[in-house]
């Protein structure tokens, strides 16, 4: 398994991806706009790797003018499907189809990982405006929950992936700066902790949208998920399920 493999994953399931990924809270957009100082509202943003158009909404409804950047077919084709008035065009991180200084705001909604900084970065830079704004950011598991916490190992042993033992773990903020690439700027993290409520059915298509299970075989992958649905059903009989997370966040000023 390779990252771009991981990376083209999603194409073949945005259906799955749109019907099960989770969104993000208020509070996100709010700081961005704390650290952009001025609101979203006619803002010129670019949402990159905007998949099925979860971040794109919400940057939509702030009221910016925003345009999704999208490499893949079928998350294009499903974001068209979603926000149909919302412009699309295609393209990836390491060479964004942007004309040089014409964003304010340039957005990485769990997808800054797939990109090569080494040109991602530049490409921000020059797609910016002066004083414009790059945001990234995740959902992260909340380790500090037990039942998140052991399906998350239970995920990584089966697809044989790396285990972050507790939120200990996570890299301190000037390592998640140069991790990210952006060591030289000005650089805000924050986090943000929210949850939602979800049926069961809806957070097992989570588990199965995600790029580490989208690579295993068929069999693997139902194998699995039946398992945990039997397990969650004990921990949740009327099968609804609470689902926390942190969001990691990360904005970038350009000078």
């Amino acid at each position: 398994m390779t990252a771009g493999s991981r990376a083209h994953s999603f194409n073949a399931a945005a259906d799955q991806y749109a019907a099960g990924r989770p969104s993000y809270p208020p509070a996100l957009f709010a700081l961005i706009e704390q650290f952009m100082s001025r609101p979203l509202a006619g803002a010129r943003v670019a949402d990159v790797g905007a998949g099925t158009g979860i971040a794109t909404a919400l940057l939509r409804e702030r009221g910016a003018d925003v345009i999704g950047v999208e490499p893949g077919d079928a998350m294009a084709a499903r974001f068209h499907t979603m926000l149909p008035d919302v412009p699309i065009v295609r393209g990836d991180g390491n060479a964004l189809p942007l004309a040089d200084a014409s964003h304010d705001l340039l957005t990485y909604a769990q997808s800054w990982q797939w990109t090569d900084t080494a040109r991602s970065v530049p490409e921000v830079l020059r797609v910016l405006l002066p004083g414009g704004a790059l945001a990234i950011w995740w959902n992260t598991t909340a380790f500090d929950v037990p039942w998140i916490r052991a399906q998350h190992e239970r995920i990584a042993h089966h697809c044989g992936v790396g285990v972050q033992q507790s939120s200990r773990a996570r890299p301190d903020d000037s390592d998640a700066i140069r991790l990210a690439g952006l060591s030289g700027l000005r650089v805000a993290r924050r986090r943000l902790r929210w949850s939602r409520t979800v049926p069961l059915d809806t957070h097992l298509a989570n588990i199965g949208s995600r790029s580490a299970f989208l690579v295993l075989a068929e069999d693997d992958k139902r194998a699995f998920l039946s398992e945990e649905r039997g397990r969650l059903r004990e921990m949740f009989p009327d099968e609804v399920v609470e689902e926390t997370y942190v969001v990691d966040l990360l904005m970038a000023a350009r000078p």
